[in-house]
């Protein structure tokens, strides 16, 4: 009967680790994004942290404008001079933009943010398509970074080109 115990356990073992969700990481492990405007202004803190199966992001922000804003994780960790230094989104699995397109989306989608009268938002986003864990291939620690990148427009989850200008920016760093 020992026998079979150990079989049972040493199977159930190896089925959690290879049931992990693609997400890999020490769960609890944080980062975080300091945005801030063109004109250096603070604008808001996200803040990430790993779970068994992806990552939540937590997103407080400030002067924005009334509306829909896009919301994008960018693939590379850099935003001087003028936030095209984050580069364009990140899709380490070469998907293309948006939640409407046929193979999309990549994993630096996420949905819009809304910005109220007042100009904050919060939001609450979850993703299985990234990682904290610097050796996965969808971990937002690649060689170059990532940042968030806050745009003017909302985006039509589409073309990747409609969510306008970069209205805020903010490398991603381990907490």
């Amino acid at each position: 009967m020992s026998r079979m115990w150990l079989l049972l356990a040493g199977a159930a073992i190896l089925l959690a680790i290879g049931c992990g969700g693609g997400a890999s990481g020490e769960i609890g492990s944080t980062a975080r994004a300091t945005l801030a405007a063109p004109d250096g202004d603070a604008m808001g803190q996200v803040t990430l942290t790993q779970t068994a199966t992806g990552v939540l992001i937590s997103a407080e922000l400030t002067g924005l404008s009334p509306g829909a804003h896009g919301f994008h994780i960018h693939g590379v960790g850099a935003c001087a001079p003028d936030f095209t230094a984050a580069g364009s989104h990140f899709a380490p699995g070469g998907e293309p933009h948006g939640y409407l397109a046929e193979g999309g989306p990549h994993a630096g989608d996420l949905p819009n943010i809304y910005g109220s009268d007042d100009g904050t938002a919060r939001a609450d986003y979850f993703t299985g398509a990234v990682t904290l864990d610097s050796d996965a291939d969808h971990s937002l620690f690649d060689e170059d970074g990532s940042a968030f990148i806050v745009h003017a427009d909302p985006d039509d989850y589409r073309d990747v080109a409609s969510a306008g200008a970069r209205i805020a920016c903010g490398v991603i760093e381990r907490s």
